[in-house]
């Protein structure tokens, strides 16, 4: 199996350990079981030549169960989906995918602590609030949103989120670590294994906090530990190229584009 098709088929199941799927023609619609809403993808392997109306149909689905609406898929395996989906009236975006081989991976280490973090209620609520500061203010240049602002967001954390990232945790479906020092945290991330590979998401570090490799080093511990657990495949992507370049300090190469289609804002 190739590398692309093996990140396919964990990118199709990931989504199971907090939705049901249901086929609708060529895709499967996931159905949330969590708090956040979820999306569409091809079938992996299928070979569909996805068409415009195929986007409709899945969208009209989504519609009736009064769901939020997006598609997500990896372009070099269904080349068809963007072109069809812009047809269909959505925006589109594609981002780099990489993976990383064990034999590649640098670690990388950095002045504060970095380590996989409990699962406790409250330290994953300061790697959330972490989250959301960072990716309030995008991309990787240093910016307003220190820990002053994490602590204003902390307190902004409904608890149904706080006992869903709980939930995660303790059935070991996402596993987080952060970056920190007697400030606090100041940089986040998570890796969801299924099987014998992972992806890392959410990688952010406070805007303030940024050009010190933080990112790098919370990815580094992330990898780190996956490749420890039997993981052999860890994937990820990225917002953008800029983005991609602090993954392949760690070691990541880019093996493709992911995409993203959702209606326009209104």
């Amino acid at each position: 199996m190739s590398i692309l098709s093996r990140v396919d088929d964990y990118l199709h199941a990931a989504p199971l350990s907090g939705a049901t799927g249901q086929q609708v023609g060529p895709f499967t619609l996931f159905r949330s079981t969590t708090i956040w809403p979820y999306y569409a993808r091809p079938i992996p392997g299928s070979g569909a030549t996805i068409q415009p109306g195929d986007v409709e149909k899945v969208r009209a689905r989504n519609d009736e169960l009064g769901l939020p609406f997006s598609l997500e898929w990896v372009v070099d395996t269904c080349p068809s989906l963007g072109p069809a989906a812009a047809a269909a009236g959505l925006e589109v975006r594609e981002h780099p995918l990489l993976v990383l081989d064990r034999a590649d991976f640098k670690p990388v280490t950095v002045a504060v602590e970095c380590a996989i973090l409990p699962a406790v209620e409250s330290v994953l609520r300061e790697a959330r609030a972490v989250a959301s500061v960072g990716f309030g203010t995008p991309g990787t240049a240093i910016g307003d949103g220190g820990p002053e602002a994490r602590d204003a967001n902390l307190a902004e954390i409904p608890d149904e989120t706080a006992a869903a990232l709980l939930e995660r945790a303790q059935a070991g479906v996402s596993i987080t670590a952060g970056a920190y020092d007697h400030r606090g945290m100041l940089a986040s991330g998570s890796h969801q294994p299924v099987g014998d590979a992972t992806e890392i998401v959410g990688v952010a570090t406070l805007p303030a906090m940024r050009r010190q490799g933080l990112a790098a080093a919370v990815t580094s511990c992330l990898a780190e530990h996956a490749f420890a657990s039997g993981i052999d495949l860890v994937l990820l992507s990225a917002d953008s190229d800029a983005v991609a370049a602090v993954y392949e300090r760690v070691g990541f190469h880019r093996i493709g584009s992911v995409g993203a289609a959702e209606p326009a804002p209104k």
